[in-house]
């Protein structure tokens, strides 16, 4: 079903993304701060740090501004040290999210993490409790039109581990963590230019949320996203974009 197909919430939640613009840059100097600090300012060894000044790119942030939290980050001037946190709990019926944040204060992030999951209907979990119905990997999404044979002999051929071609036509591409930015590579060179792409947690069972509970489902979603803390939030429920 069109409500149902993963593009249809690919282009919902970019959107929604889009609304929130003022907070992708707060979260992508996170991202960079942590990545430098662990694995050093050298991009040609530090695969994290290429990937999130990819994301600072694409959201247009200025190139001093990431060379800034580089050496922030690195020693080369004073800053706040983060620590990443990962939780896990249960959204409307059922369904399993993973919140992970980057915090200086993580009573104040656990606190507030349970505070949007009770206010709007949803229960904390304990760790390991729902992560096993995910799988970390790279994901590749091409939008529907994209030539799937194309697709799939880049892919594969670079090292991929699985094509998914959806009802809708939109081609989703699964990749070990570690060949995600090579595998991503090769298919631009080939000129298939990415509609998403990004190492994510992908739910292995989707729950399909529909109606009312896909309302209140949403309302959850965006309650632990708009959290300052928040850097992602993953979650199997299958949303009808109909009902939101």
């Amino acid at each position: 079903m069109a409500g149902h197909s993963k593009w249809a919430n690919i282009q919902h939640r970019k959107g929604r993304q889009d609304e929130k613009r003022g907070k992708i840059w707060t979260r992508i100097i996170r991202e960079i701060t942590v990545a430098a600090r662990s694995g050093g300012g050298d991009l040609s060894a530090n695969p994290r740090l290429r990937l999130a000044i990819d994301r600072a790119k694409a959201a247009n942030m200025p190139a001093d501004r990431i060379k800034y939290n580089i050496d922030k980050a690195t020693g080369s001037l004073d800053g706040i040290s983060y620590e990443e946190i990962r939780y896990e709990g249960y959204g409307i019926g059922g369904a399993a999210i993973i919140v992970d944040t980057m915090t200086d204060n993580k009573v104040r992030t656990v606190a507030e993490v349970r505070h949007a999951f009770s206010k709007f209907g949803g229960n904390m979990g304990t760790e390991g409790s729902v992560a096993f119905q995910f799988k970390h990997c790279g994901q590749i999404i091409f939008a529907p039109g994209v030539s799937e044979d194309k697709v799939m002999e880049v892919a594969l051929e670079a090292g991929a581990d699985d094509v998914i071609t959806d009802e809708d036509g939109a081609i989703e591409v699964i990749t070990p963590v570690a060949d995600f930015e090579a595998i991503k590579d090769a298919l631009v060179a080939a000129g298939l230019t990415p509609a998403d792409a990004e190492v994510t947690m992908r739910p292995e069972n989707p729950i399909e949320v529909t109606g009312d509970e896909a309302a209140r489902m949403q309302k959850l979603l965006d309650a632990i996203e708009d959290l300052d803390d928040v850097q992602a939030v993953y979650h199997n429920a299958q949303l009808d974009t109909q009902d939101l």
